[in-house]
């Protein structure tokens, strides 16, 4: 049986008059995303595309949902397993590519897990976890693009 969830997201962007030079031809790139009961998240374009470097753009987010969902199917599959991990952190790269033409597109993320866990003997198991977290994780089966891992584990010692 399958089953749907609704997400939903409201952007609100308003026009601002850019004060250097009204002649040419410029929009804001700021603008905000809002989720209902959570806070609003000011976002803009990468510095590279003339946004406000200083707020998340949609590239930062991407990644970010890659990066968070994977941990989170990661930790579903260890606890299937019965491996207590102590420790995780990831310190991801995405691959972007832009076209002549101004179209773009992500052509791959890595993902750079590294993992603590209590078992010496469960380190193979976690480290094959990955390739099993990927094949749940909701993000990764959304995206048309290859997302790598190149995990690292070891046991937690004190």
């Amino acid at each position: 049986m399958t089953f749907k969830h609704i997400f939903k997201a409201e952007v609100n962007w308003t026009s601002q008059k850019n004060a250097v030079d009204s002649s040419k031809r410029f929009y804001s790139k700021t603008h905000q995303i809002k989720i209902e009961g959570k806070p609003a998240i000011e976002v803009s374009a990468a510095k590279a595309f003339k946004g406000d470097p200083s707020l998340y753009n949609p590239e930062d987010l991407l990644l970010s949902s890659l990066v968070s969902c994977h941990m989170m199917s990661y930790l579903y599959v260890c606890s299937q397993n019965g491996i207590e991990v102590l420790e995780y952190s990831d310190n991801a790269e995405a691959t972007l590519e832009v076209a002549p033409d101004g179209s773009g597109r992500f052509v791959e993320v890595r993902l750079y897990p590294k993992v603590k866990i209590s078992n010496t003997d469960q380190i193979e198991l976690a480290l094959d976890l990955h390739h099993k977290a990927n094949q749940l994780c909701f993000i990764a089966n959304s995206c048309n693009f290859p997302v790598l891992h190149n995990a690292s584990c070891e046991v937690f010692k004190n």
